[in-house]
């Protein structure tokens, strides 16, 4: 059984912080106004502590990953 993370951005709660692009810029893009955009949803395992730490430091809990399993 693989074991896979996803990225996900609760975009009424975002406010634009851009926190999650500094710390994560290998999968989220900030747009013209400073929110951020997903370049790929899928979180590897080379990129998992770091997408956890994104997801910690957001200031508004709008960052999230969820396990899927296949």
């Amino acid at each position: 059984m693989s074991h896979t993370r996803t990225l996900r951005i609760d975009r009424i709660a975002c406010t634009g912080h851009g926190l999650c692009a500094e710390l994560l810029p290998e999968l989220i893009d900030l747009d013209e106004w400073g929110y951020p955009v997903l370049k790929d949803r899928t979180v590897t395992d080379r990129l998992r502590a770091h997408a956890r730490r994104a997801v910690a430091a957001c200031p508004v809990l709008a960052l999230h990953t969820d396990d899927d399993r296949t």
